[in-house]
């Protein structure tokens, strides 16, 4: 089968927060594949620029009048020669001109069409016949921080996993569970609830940190005995947003409260003991490197994660590296740009020893490549919410993928 480029089709369409994005299309000689941008709301100071200046409209102008033309005729199964290609367009080390999530589209659009153009599945064609292995799904269930407004918790996602599950499905069933116990749970507290959701499809309530602490412990021990395996959760801190640097202290604001590093790392520290905490996510400012390896060494048994951290970039993963800050990293492909970028920090980070996490952004679309790449580049864990539409369409992807693999599907191996 030929892979030949012969267009490349852009447009404008929305995410789920109504807000403009641009969709592509590859269409080869004899295969298609077509892919839409996210959008993060809490986003790192180190990833590339999402847009041109003139954002959505130039964006569409620099595929009809740069990347088009140069990368028709050429072969799409030679992904990472496309790649190169589009950062030589750009000519910026953060795609200022043409925009990371239009290098994104482009970059996932042609993966997609070469897998097409040979008659496989995007997982199959970037893992071979070794991709098998279904990621633990990281479900966001109590929104707060950046994510909402009012009187929600400081600490940005409060998150389930169950990791117990032998199957990915009855991972998904359990996270769906958890989520309208944690409905249940926040109605019987605050009689005023109104059943508010997140971008992320995450409920929003009026309670304080330490009370939505209870209310997801409460739900998973509920769930995990129901179903008999073990539900654990944890959080996304977010603590970007809290950290006030000319005060150099966290302020969370709900429980009134300010704390210097050496006490969040306490606080922390005290939560994942008491809660048994399973994933710990952005615990300090990004720049901080020093204190993800202080919490780092202090724990077992629990993923320390960097997100705003590392910024899928490999540059920012290896000081990491070398401090041991964390020992699991957020994958966002269009934090930095393209498939090929974001393989290398894949293949670096496990090459390490970090866990990788595939992950959506607060404001995405129905495109569902993360679940195929997720199983592509045997990432244990995908977070990917649970409820909301663009959300289902990532989990509802994974499920047929395990269908489709039938019993040759198993579940990752998870360190906790």
């Amino acid at each position: 089968m030929s892979s030949i480029i012969e267009d490349l089709i852009a447009r404008k369409i929305f995410n789920n927060r109504g807000e403009e994005t641009i969709e592509v299309d590859v269409i080869t000689t004899s295969g298609f594949g077509r892919a839409s941008a996210p959008a993060g709301k809490s986003r790192g100071k180190a990833e590339v620029a999402y847009y041109p200046q003139g954002g959505v409209d130039q964006a569409l102008k620099a595929i009809d009048d740069l990347v088009a033309p140069e990368l028709a005729g050429l072969n799409a199964d030679f992904q990472e020669e496309i790649d190169n290609i589009l950062h030589e367009i750009d000519g910026t080390t953060n795609f200022k001109v043409i925009g990371g999530n239009t290098a994104f589209a482009v970059s996932i659009a042609n993966a997609e069409a070469a897998a097409n153009s040979h008659n496989l599945l995007l997982f199959q064609f970037l893992g071979g016949n070794t991709a098998n292995t279904l990621p633990y799904p990281l479900g966001n269930t109590i929104s707060g921080g950046q994510h909402t407004r009012g009187k929600a918790p400081d600490i940005q996602e409060f998150l389930a996993l169950p990791h117990g599950a032998e199957t990915f499905l009855e991972a998904a069933t359990a996270n769906a569970q958890i989520h309208k116990r944690i409905g249940e749970l926040l109605k019987k507290k605050d009689k005023l609830f109104s059943g508010g959701k997140s971008s992320e499809g995450a409920w929003i309530a009026n309670i304080g940190n330490l009370d939505a602490f209870e209310i997801i412990a409460k739900a998973c021990e509920e769930v995990a005995n129901e179903l008999d395996f073990e539900c654990g959760f944890g959080v996304d801190v977010a603590a970007a947003s809290m950290w006030n640097a000319k005060e150099k202290k966290y302020v969370y604001q709900r429980d009134n409260k300010k704390m210097d590093t050496g006490a969040h790392l306490e606080f922390l520290l005290n939560l994942i003991e008491k809660y048994h905490l399973v994933y710990v996510e952005d615990a300090f400012d990004e720049e901080d490197f020093e204190s993800f390896s202080e919490l780092t060494k202090k724990t077992k048994k629990c993923l320390i994660c960097g997100d705003d951290l590392f910024t899928t970039n490999n540059e920012r993963l290896n000081y990491g590296i070398k401090l041991n800050a964390a020992n699991s990293i957020i994958i966002k492909v269009n934090q930095i740009g393209t498939l090929t970028d974001a393989s290398e920090t894949i293949g670096n980070a496990q090459s390490h020893g970090y866990t990788t996490v595939m992950s959506h952004r607060s404001g995405d679309t129905c495109d569902w490549h993360i679940a195929q790449l997720a199983v592509a580049y045997k990432c244990p864990i995908i977070k990917t919410g649970i409820v909301e539409g663009a959300r289902i369409a990532k989990i509802n992807e994974l499920v047929r993928i395990e269908h489709f693999l039938g019993n040759r599907a198993k579940m990752a191996d998870l360190n906790i």
